[in-house]
């Protein structure tokens, strides 16, 4: 076994912050052979990650590559290596450099990976650079992967593994992961991902494993105290109605699509975060002949989603606000026909949730008769989160225990740590502690003693709210209209359709059921319009008017709001008014950010930690802090909404990673040995022989090779999967800077690879012909390749959807082949290659490379450049490039020739349309003459 350290015996000892036993554990593991690590949320995979990056740092003369790192992961790394780098004291250490940007030129990505050390990069960079021969695979000592469960057989991480794997069998490979769930998907989905990683051990550490229950549930273990917050009444009305309308929705979607895995389509799912992704993604193959009601409920089931939580999580007032917002979205102009409307508004519960909204924030009586409502007056009744009584509670609970135990010899800093769900929940609570006490203060002012204890309310706050909401409403009646018209587009994009024109006018036959009414008055709340759906009733102006007026602010109200505004400071007497507070006067208040928690904690040094909103991961990191720090005593207040989808949610998702590792385990139990070929050692003639085509036809001879087929491929391109599909089949992947096609097969044939999206746009704004006309100047072949998604249907119906965003006029499809028949028209030579899927293109393109010869990279370089001008080794400004990529008909390529081609951006706006023909094409010439010649004057809009 190596040296865990990986230092000689002359160099300083290297000092690692692993305290915790289970951590040291998965570092010898980890520093002993290469494997996948699994590892729980909130278990301190990035303090793994940096301690055995520094491990390999303070040896020296290392080539490390970090790959599928994000920006702030980068962030915390780099700083976590600076910081180990300082305590050890090596002089090797050199932290970590970041690769993440094209604008860094090839000689000084080659300086760098010359002078060593461990580099953060991009993967389309590094594929590239691998490809190219700018690094050399052989002289990389290892690669770490983080996110290991975004790795697909088609991901550019697989074919960076791949092309390591194939030139250097000695260097070391280790993944990480922490989301257990992606890896239990499929059939063997960890032995699938294991084969793309070529690996062959995976290292499994979950909550339970027994050295991690014994590092955690020590004498050093937190103290958590449980907190189970009553909903009220109100709250449990709306919830319990939108649960009933999201089972009804997906009852619905089952009874519309009967030949689909619906297994994991039930309610328990639906509280889940990703559950409209698993929906879509089922329904993605056949989703352009489903019909305008599966499309609408998929999209209701979202909102209904939104709903749910946000039910928990706003206050009463923006809550109503956002279910007004959802309702003039979900429902059409009183003309419609009833078919347009969400299938769920026409549900009991859906009037329910509207009611009690309502109720929580104002009542009244609306005496509808004779077509005229006499109003009895709007009472404001303003609903307190029931949370934010208790968090005033805990924290003076928590004033109590610091006076009198102030534990001076504690190592943590006495602070309190308030932890929210996200930034708006954050909002809400700083906004509630700063007026938690306007009314005890008043009235202290006032010398009305009342109560010996201060009294907490959130009445100021939502006074105020309420006005916001009433001005809000007032002028909300102008953009209403416009909501569903955006909302139906949002929906299938197809702007036909919201004619009626579709398949939903098959819908079923009208509402017959029968509501039992009471009286002849009801409350402010919303009914039923003549086709069924909810309607609300009116608030009249005179009844908003009349509440305003009782909310106007007195003097008092002014004095609180104007302390919360921050106003000029003349900076005068700073001393009298600023000092440094102490951090046990602190309180934070912050969102979940997942791994940077962490980080949080230590700067810090909590002693009391108050989570307003559950998260498995970060009582995890608790415990982690906790024991990792036996001098710092640290209490948890744990709250949630007793019975509530809250309280679900959390339970759900213990529950969901808990089981994701138990089948990681039995099918690590059952996982098959894997035996490796080595192809180094392959005999000379035999390798000869793989290279023979025997494929003899048409008098043709019998053809060998010493080299495999090889492939230009233009370096934008790395972006798909194809490249990586070319390199599996034993095709040589030759990345250059191309100005002509994006696939360069023979000297012969060009290929301009086309998604159906990147299709529909090209004829848009003409860059289709400008890269036909180019390619026939160069190419005595060039094909058009239009490449379908392969999880789609092999047609042009499912892009429909794509063309109110595009802008194009009825059908796509049909649309489509019109511009395609046009332009075969006008390029009668031009061939094109439909393929469903990248892999049929691999197969498509190795059939067109047969008995055909090679082509020279140098060459496919130069084609499209004058005098043999390399456009990649070429420094160009980038501000006048940014100036021209927003002129009309301005490209991708075509920039890289004007660029070429012009001295400034002058040159380009005084060249005539001719000389800009000859390097761009006429169309993109014309427009860019059309938009230098156009007045600055406005001449008045074209009639339609």
């Amino acid at each position: 076994m190596p040296d865990p350290n990986g230092t000689s015996p002359s160099d300083p000892p290297v000092r690692l912050s692993l305290p915790l036993d289970f951590q040291q554990e998965i570092f010898h593991e980890l520093r002993a052979e290469d494997a996948l690590l699994i590892l729980a949320r909130g278990l301190g995979l990035p303090r793994l990650v940096a301690n055995l990056l520094h491990s390999y740092d303070a040896a020296g003369s290392n080539l490390i590559l970090l790959v599928g790192a994000e920006d702030r992961e980068n962030m915390w790394l780099g700083e976590a290596l600076a910081e180990h780098a300082t305590m050890s004291g090596s002089a090797k250490c050199r932290g970590l450099q970041l690769v993440n940007t094209d604008l860094m030129s090839v000689g000084t990505r080659e300086k760098m990976y010359t002078g060593g050390g461990i580099f953060s990069i991009t993967s389309r960079i590094l594929i590239v650079d691998f490809l190219s021969g700018l690094l050399n695979p052989e002289t990389v000592t290892g690669i770490v992967c983080l996110h290991a469960e975004r790795i697909s057989a088609t991901s550019l991480e697989a074919f960076i593994v791949r092309i390591y794997r194939q030139r250097n069998k000695k260097g070391f490979l280790k993944a990480f992961s922490d989301q257990p769930e992606p890896f239990t998907s499929g059939y063997q989905p960890l032995t699938g991902i294991l084969r793309n990683l070529f690996l062959r051990k995976p290292v499994l550490y979950p909550r339970f494993h027994v050295a991690v229950a014994k590092s955690l549930e020590g004498k050093r273990k937190a103290e958590v105290i449980e907190l189970e917050v009553p909903m009220t009444d109100a709250m449990r009305d709306i919830q319990n109605a939108v649960m009933e309308c999201v089972e009804v929705s997906i009852m619905e979607l089952k009874k519309a699509n009967t030949g689909l895995e619906m297994e994991d389509w039930n309610l328990d799912s639906a509280l889940h975060r990703n559950f409209d992704t698993i929906i879509r993604r089922q329904l993605d193959p056949v989703w352009h002949r489903t019909t305008y009601r599966t499309r609408q409920i998929v999209r209701d089931l979202s909102m209904l989603r939104t709903i749910l939580h946000s039910v928990l999580t706003l206050d009463a007032v923006s809550f109503n606000k956002f279910l007004d917002t959802v309702l003039a979205a979900s429902s059409p102009p009183s003309a419609a026909s009833r078919q347009s409307q969400s299938p769920w508004l026409f549900l009991d519960a859906a009037h329910t949730m509207f009611d009690s909204a309502k109720r929580r924030v104002y009542t009244g009586k609306l005496n509808e008769g004779g077509g005229a409502a006499q109003s009895e007056g709007l009472n404001a009744v303003l609903e307190e989160m029931p949370k934010w009584n208790l968090l005033a509670e805990i924290l003076e609970e928590i004033e109590r225990d610091s006076y009198f135990n102030p534990q001076a010899q504690n190592g943590s800093n006495g602070g309190i740590l308030i932890m929210c769900g996200d930034q708006a929940t954050c909002k809400q609570v700083r906004e509630y502690l700063q007026t938690m006490h306007a009314d005890a203060d008043e009235r202290e002012k006032n010398g009305d003693e009342g109560l010996m204890e201060r009294e907490t309310s959130a009445k100021l706050m939502m006074r105020r709210k309420l006005r916001g909401y009433l001005q809000w409403k007032r002028d909300f009646a102008r953009v209403s209209s416009n909501l569903f018209a955006e909302n139906q587009k949002a929906i299938n994009g197809d702007s036909t359709r919201a004619n009626g024109q579709s398949s939903r006018g098959r819908g079923g036959p009208a509402n017959k059921r029968r509501r039992i009414r009471g009286g002849g008055s009801s409350n402010a709340a919303p009914s039923r319009a003549p086709n069924g759906s909810i309607h609300i009733a009116g608030d009249k102006d005179a009844h908003i008017q009349s509440l305003m007026q009782e909310l106007v602010p007195d003097e008092f109200e002014d004095n609180a709001t104007s302390k919360l505004d921050v106003g000029a400071d003349p900076l005068d007497d700073n001393d009298d008014f600023y000092e440094l507070y102490d951090m046990k006067d602190v309180m934070v208040v912050h969102p979940y950010d997942g791994d940077m928690d962490d980080h949080l904690l230590e700067e810090v040094k909590p002693r009391y930690v108050i989570m307003y909103e559950p998260d498995a991961a970060f009582i995890r990191r608790i415990e982690v802090y906790r024991s990792s720090h036996s001098n710092r005593q640290v209490r948890v207040y744990f709250m949630y909404y007793g019975g509530s989808v809250e309280e679900q949610r959390y339970l759900s998702a213990v529950r969901r990673e808990k089981d994701a590792f138990a089948k990681l385990i039995r099918e690590r139990g059952n996982m098959a040995l894997t035996f490796t070929h080595d192809g180094a050692n392959l005999d000379p003639q035999e390798s000869f022989l793989r290279t023979v085509n025997t494929r003899i036809a048409g008098g043709g001879r019998l053809a060998a090779t010493a080299e495999p087929p090889r492939v230009v491929v233009d370096v934008r391109e790395f972006r798909s999967s194809l490249p990586s599909l070319l390199h599996g089949r034993n095709m040589v992947v030759i990345p250059c800077m191309l100005t002509v096609g994006d696939y360069v097969l023979t000297p012969n044939i060009c290929v301009e690879r086309k998604s159906i999206k990147d299709l529909i746009s090209s004829f848009q704004d003409g860059r289709l012909y400008n890269q036909d006309e180019t390619m026939f100047q160069h190419y005595k072949n060039p094909m058009l390749l239009i490449e379908f998604d392969q999880q789609k249907a092999f047609t042009l119906e499912p892009f429909a959807d794509l063309s109110s965003s595009l802008g194009t006029a009825g059908l796509v499809g049909s649309d489509l082949q019109s511009k395609l028949v046009l332009l075969t028209l006008a390029f009668p030579r031009l061939r094109i290659i439909w393929s469903s899927s990248p892999y049929q293109t691999a197969e498509i393109f190795e059939e067109l490379k047969k008995q055909q010869e090679e082509p020279d990279p140098i060459k496919a370089v130069q084609i499209g450049l004058q005098d043999g001008e390399d456009a990649e080794t070429k420094t160009f400004n980038q501000t006048p490039q940014d100036m021209l990529r927003a002129v009309p008909g301005v490209t991708g390529k075509g920039l890289a020739r004007l660029v070429i081609e012009m001295e400034n951006v002058r040159a380009v706006a005084d060249a005539d349309e001719e000389i800009l023909a000859d390097m761009i094409g006429k169309e993109a010439a014309r427009q860019i003459r059309f938009f230098f010649d156009r007045s600055v004057w406005d001449e008045g809009a074209p009639e339609d």
